[in-house]
């Protein structure tokens, strides 16, 4: 069976699961969102038991019970249609988690619409923006229009460069915001680092130029994550004839008393006659 190709929905996904780790907020991946299984790309914030986090990205001072949210990657447009079905998962998540008689009030749920790039076609010029159109503060945007769930928009690549924003900065699409974000974005479960190995992966696929090369970023992150992992993960694998190899006769006999030397060897000459 081959593996699964790893996408910016996944990864974005997996980095909101650490974010939130521990904290009052659970975050779900692939909602079925109808009574027939249809799972969507889509994700789904919802409150839980836990700690509430300290400083929350920016943006997410938004959220409430149940939160509905769509993404879209470095060369993916977020534009009327993806609004129009943002809305119509909302309408469906609100209808599953609600009692059969009445739906749960409105202001139990936020929509949330998160893009890399500033979406000119659906806001206007920045300048400028569309009717029922608001800029919160940089990098966030709200949307208000009649008979329609405000919608608040959060551009990845506008996010001000604060440690709180980390996590955004390392989706941001480009070299500066990825390497700030690394620096400064606090991993709750340390294999969850694992994910920046893909992400730089993709960038690279995408042709943005990364300012570390992949040697640099071998060096200062691949090796100190290994090294970071419990003995029993890196050898995790691994056969033990390729561990023994690194080592000299010698080193591994210390490793054992001389009774166990002994009792092995003569086990060997039984097996042997």
């Amino acid at each position: 069976m081959s593996k699964k190709l790893i996408k910016w929905h996944d990864l974005i996904g997996l980095g909101l699961i650490d974010l939130f780790k521990c904290s009052n907020f659970e975050v779900k991946t692939e909602q079925n969102m109808s009574i027939k299984p249809q799972y969507v790309d889509v994700l789904i914030i919802s409150k839980s038991n836990g700690k509430p986090l300290d400083n929350l990205p920016d943006g997410f001072e938004f959220l409430t019970d149940h939160n509905i949210l769509t993404y879209k990657s470095l060369n993916e447009s977020l534009n009327q249609w993806a609004i129009a079905e943002v809305l119509g998962h909302y309408v469906s998540y609100r209808k599953i988690v609600s009692p059969k008689d009445k739906l749960l009030p409105e202001s139990k749920f936020q929509i949330y619409a998160i893009c890399t790039h500033y979406p000119q076609k659906l806001l206007g010029p920045e300048n400028k923006l569309g009717a029922g159109i608001k800029k919160i503060k940089a990098g966030i945007y709200k949307i208000s229009l009649p008979f329609i769930k405000p919608i608040i928009i959060l551009v990845l690549s506008q996010m001000a460069l604060q440690e709180p924003n980390a996590l955004w900065q390392l989706f941001s699409g480009n070299a500066v915001g990825f390497e700030y974000g690394d620096a400064h974005y606090k991993w709750h479960d340390p294999e969850d680092k694992s994910l920046l190995n893909q992400l730089y992966h993709l960038y690279l696929k995408e042709g943005v130029h990364m300012s570390y090369t992949f040697e640099e970023f071998h060096r200062d992150y691949t090796m100190p994550f290994i090294e970071s992992l419990p003995i029993e993960m890196r050898l995790k694998g691994i056969p033990p004839e390729e561990v023994f190899k690194q080592f000299s006769p010698d080193d591994v006999f210390k490793q054992f008393t001389p009774s166990e030397i002994e009792a092995y060897l003569l086990k060997l000459k039984k097996e042997t006659h």
